[in-house]
């Protein structure tokens, strides 16, 4: 694969099928409280993992999470489901990637399927310094990956209005209103 020497960045661009990933996981009693439903905890680990593959996949290099932009949990998980993400990369920026997660749970024994979180993480390219890296261009295939990307630069252009807000309040609190914070 042609890279750039000074950088060690593939200059290839790479499709959102290329680093999509599914993974699965038996949830069992260590996973869950006393009533048997699965920590959140449990589940936001796996769906970070899920994710930092998603995005590694897509740089081959070192990756780390940045942030997670929105978890939100719709349906709860018990001991003996098979817990199921569902990850694919949504948007590429110089250094940053949003990755989405959808968490589906399967009762093996029924066969019903629940939507149970979804989440938007973002994570960085590392070097081998642990310094922010270029990462591969992402070329969008399908309507689902234009959709996905249009709506992950809404999602950037409202983190990065925040980030800038934030930073005006902490530097400058007297332009901060109540109703602001």
């Amino acid at each position: 694969m042609p890279g750039n020497s000074e950088t060690g960045v593939s200059d290839q661009t790479k499709s959102v099928a290329y680093s999509r990933v599914t993974m699965s996981h038996m949830m069992l009693p260590q996973d869950a409280n006393p009533a048997g439903i699965v920590h959140g905890g449990v589940v936001m680990k796996h769906i970070d993992d899920a994710a930092g593959v998603v995005a590694l996949r897509h740089t081959r290099c070192n990756v780390v999470t940045a942030s997670i932009d929105r978890l939100d949990f719709h349906n709860p998980a018990f001991i003996g489901n098979l817990l199921s993400l569902k990850a694919s990369l949504n948007l590429v920026g110089k250094t940053s990637m949003e990755v989405g997660v959808r968490v589906e749970t399967e009762d093996l024994k029924t066969g019903e399927i629940r939507h149970t979180a979804s989440a938007y993480l973002t994570f960085v390219a590392l070097d081998d310094n642990f310094h922010p890296r270029s990462v591969p261009p992402l070329v969008l295939e399908t309507d689902d990956d234009r959709r996905r990307n249009r709506q992950a630069q809404a999602r950037r252009r409202v983190r990065l209005a925040e980030k800038t807000r934030e930073t005006s309040c902490r530097t400058a609190p007297e332009t901060c209103h109540p109703s602001q914070e």
